[in-house]
Order: structure tokens, then C-alpha cells, then sequence
């Protein structure tokens, strides 16, 4: 593929794999998938957040060559998202008391928002801020400018985490040589890539449950609520398997094959054996009751987060995540919310998200938080592809200037001997010469990066 403008590369530093996808922005503002790379990230993010910069950064490094040699063209930058334990959504209000009525502008709008930013939290900082309402009196307006009043309250919903959390994402991606071009809040590119306005308008909560963490997100009225980070998810039901004395591969094997979220009362029990390691058998009733209990804990942390808002939440809950990918997964939120609530499994591409012909990217409906990362990006991230040696050296040999064509020669005579100096003058080099001078030249650059 040759070089492109306005491709944007997203990165996604989930527990399991660190994840990059290329895409580039077609008129009508769709997103068009062209490349997807992914490495293993065992024991380096944990609950969401890097644990070891070092391992990350080589992780991040093969993901960005991979995608080099995807896309023919060299990744100089890229957008990372942030999520993970510690982010969450902090409620603040701000109240201004004039003398008397006060016509409101602008100007008295961003006092408040200034007044709200410098608010300062331990142990977190504040990453972005979600107006909420105002508050006249008994009357709450989304916006109060030319309106007179004489107290105005400010509600804002700041969404915090802890400083390290982006300083650790800048730190991998400088040292793998790369850009970043803004650190997203993952949880609200997810929701404004899958959510339509109309669930964001009648209330809704989108629920990813990951490998380390389960994010609840929730919308009313179109406007963000409440936003958390339960640390459970589907490594905690691998992990709870293990008590079968089985190897955590193994255990994991056995939850995508027998597991579910969901047992009816009154299914029969019929005393089905799985097979284990070692010619050692189990009930399958005793695994499913072990899967089941956790996702039953997951459940009713999420219903504790959105109790607040359950009789708003007329589009009920929209869940996504690779521990989502599980049967019955429907039917435990229901028996949880008591059945008051419609609850759907996202499948498929996002309405504005196209993949290139031809392109494999794996399971995309795992892919949900790098498509919202992907259509929040604004900016080129890519430049010209760096030459190889041997295409360095092509490009030497061709560029070399021919041999000047030699003038013929006038007879000898004792007057145009030539003197011992210009006898003494070294001959140019011949083409092959050169060619091999500058062979051993970059064989000796290779040597030198390599000993750094």
C-alpha cells in the first residue's frame, strides 16, 4: 500500500493484548478499517493499567511494526485511549450568589467552569469534565446565558484518575518512538461510536466487561451520569476455575466450552462429566455453578452503579467486552434488574465503521473500544515508509553520476608532459568500487545500531 494521508492509528492497552488499528476517514465521515495488529500483553497491564512500562513499550514497538509493514508507511504518531482502575466520574457543583438579578453570559458561565476545574482531588487529577444541567431557582436549563437570576448553581460530572495512569502511556509510546496525539477517555469514545442519540436521550447504560474490569457507563437525557471501573471480569471466573485443580490455560478452555451466566432453576441436572488434565473427570453442573456465581457478583456491582438511574434508563442496558461473549448473558441481567430493563449483547460493526475488503481482524465485535478511539481521531498519524539498506544502496548506484567522457588527447610534447604532481594524483574510484565502499559502509552502520 502506498503512502495515504489522514490515516489515524488508535491503540487500545487492554489486559491481555495491547491492540492498533489503522483507518482513514472517508467524505461522508465514515471510518474505513485498512490494517489491525495485536500483541500479547501477559504481565504487563493489570485491571487496565501498565504495570510494566518496559514490557509495554516492547509490546506497543512489534504492534507499530506490524502495522508499518501493513500499511507500507511509517507510524509517526498515534491516539491511545485511557481507561482502566482508578477512572471514574466525580459529581461537583458550583454556586454563584449575585446581588440582586444578574443577567447571565458567557462570561459568568466560564467563572463556573474555571471554578470547577481547579478543583483538586487526592491521589487524582481531572481528565475531562461533563457539564451537566444548571439550576435557576427550581428550574434546571442545559443553558442559562440571557437568562437573569439571582443564584446560579453549575452542575459538572469530573472524570478523574490517578496522574500515573497517562504518564506511563507517554512514557511506552516515547520510548518505542512514537508521537502521542491525545490520550482518549476510552469508556466515552466507546458510548459515542455504539450508542445511538436516542438511547443516549432515553437513558441507557453501556456495560463492557473485560478481562480485568468491567466499565459502566451511564446516559441520561443525553449526557453522561455516571462513569466507573469495577475491578472484576472474565479472568476472575478463569481464576475461580482454577479450584478444579486445573492450569489457568485449561481453565479458560473450559469457561468458553461449558461455561454460562445464566442456570434455570429448572433445568434438569443430569450429571454430565467434562473431561480434565490427567484423565480426571468433573460435573459440568459443579463448573457452571462456579462461572455462574461470578458473573452473578459482576451483575450486581452494575446494578449497584445504575440503581440511581433505573427508572430513567428507558433503553435499558447495552452490554459489550470479551467477557460478554458468554450464554445467558441476558437472562442474569434480567434476573438481577428484575426484569424491568431491556438488555442486548452489541454484535457487529458500528453503523459508521466499514472494513477494508479482505482485511482480517479477528473477532470485531471484540473490537469496540479501538473503533471509538479510531472515529475520535482527527489527525495524520503516518508519514513515508523509512528505505531499507538494500534499497539505500539501489538508490546510491542509481544516483551516481556517470564517468565524464574524456577529451581526446593532444600529441605529448616535452612543454605538455604532465608534472610529478599530477602524476601523483590518485585515480576516482571505479563504479564497482564505490558500490562495495558503500556496501561495507552500511554493514558497518547495522553493526553500530546493533552494539548501541
Amino acid at each position: 500500500m502506498g503512502l495515504e494521508k489522514d490515516i489515524i492509528i488508535a491503540v487500545e492497552l487492554a489486559s491481555t493484548a495491547i491492540r492498533a488499528i489503522a483507518g482513514k476517514r472517508e467524505p461522508d465521515g465514515s471510518m474505513q478499517v485498512l490494517a489491525f495488529a495485536q500483541e500479547e500483553a501477559s504481565n504487563t497491564i493489570r485491571k487496565g493499567v501498565i504495570d510494566n512500562i518496559d514490557k509495554t513499550t516492547q509490546a506497543l514497538t512489534r504492534v507499530i511494526s506490524k502495522l508499518n509493514d501493513k500499511l507500507g508507511v511509517r507510524v509517526n504518531s498515534i491516539y491511545v485511549g485511557l481507561g482502566g482502575q482508578s477512572l471514574r466520574s466525580v459529581h461537583n457543583r458550583v454556586l454563584l450568589q449575585f446581588d440582586g438579578l444578574e443577567l447571565l453570559s458567557h462570561k459568568t458561565i466560564d467563572k463556573m467552569r474555571d471554578t470547577n476545574s481547579g478543583v483538586v482531588y487526592p491521589n487524582a487529577e481531572i481528565k475531562e469534565v461533563v457539564p451537566q444541567e444548571f439550576t435557576i431557582g427550581s428550574r434546571s436549563v442545559v443553558d442559562p446565558v440571557g437568562m437573569q437570576a439571582e443564584m446560579l448553581e453549575a452542575n459538572f460530572i469530573n472524570i478523574v484518575a490517578r496522574p500515573t495512569l497517562e504518564e506511563n502511556i507517554r512514557k511506552c509510546a516515547a520510548a518505542a518512538g512514537l508521537e502521542v496525539q491525545e490520550v482518549l477517555i476510552s469508556p466515552l469514545c466507546e458510548a459515542n461510536a455504539l450508542l445511538t442519540a436516542n438511547e443516549k436521550r432515553s437513558g441507557c447504560a453501556l456495560v463492557n466487561m473485560g478481562a480485568d474490569t468491567t466499565t459502566v457507563s451511564v446516559y441520561v437525557n443525553n449526557i453522561l451520569r455516571h462513569l466507573c471501573v469495577i475491578p472484576l471480569g472474565g479472568s476472575n471466573v478463569t481464576s475461580d476455575i482454577t479450584s478444579l485443580k486445573v492450569e489457568a490455560e485449561e481453565a479458560e478452555e473450559l469457561k468458553k466450552k461449558y461455561g454460562t451466566a445464566y442456570r434455570s432453576d429448572n433445568e434438569d441436572k443430569t450429571g454430565q462429566k467434562i473431561n480434565l488434565s490427567f484423565d480426571r473427570t468433573e460435573d459440568e453442573e459443579k463448573l457452571q455453578e462456579i462461572v455462574e456465581a461470578r458473573y452473578e457478583e459482576i451483575i450486581a456491582n452494575v446494578c449497584h452503579h445504575i440503581s440511581a438511574y433505573k427508572d430513567k434508563m428507558l433503553s435499558g442496558i447495552i452490554v459489550t467486552g470479551g467477557a460478554a461473549r458468554i450464554p445467558e448473558l441476558a437472562k442474569a441481567f434480567s434476573r438481577q434488574t428484575g426484569g424491568d430493563l431491556n438488555v442486548r449483547i452489541m454484535k457487529g460493526l458500528p453503523e459508521n465503521v466499514t472494513i477494508s475488503f479482505g482485511l482480517q481482524v479477528g473477532d470485531p465485535d471484540r473490537l469496540y473500544t479501538l473503533y471509538g478511539l479510531l472515529l475520535a481521531g482527527k489527525e495524520n498519524c503516518v508519514g513515508e515508509a523509512s528505505k531499507s539498506p538494500a534499497q539505500d544502496l539501489f538508490d546510491f548506484v542509481e544516483k551516481e553520476p556517470e564517468e565524464p567522457k574524456e577529451e581526446p588527447k593532444e600529441p605529448e610534447t616535452h612543454e605538455t608532459q604532465k608534472s610529478p604532481e599530477s602524476q601523483d594524483k590518485p585515480k576516482k574510484p571505479s563504479a564497482i568500487s564505490r558500490v562495495w565502499n558503500k556496501f561495507v559502509d552500511l554493514l558497518s552502520d547495522e553493526a553500530n545500531d546493533e552494539n548501541v
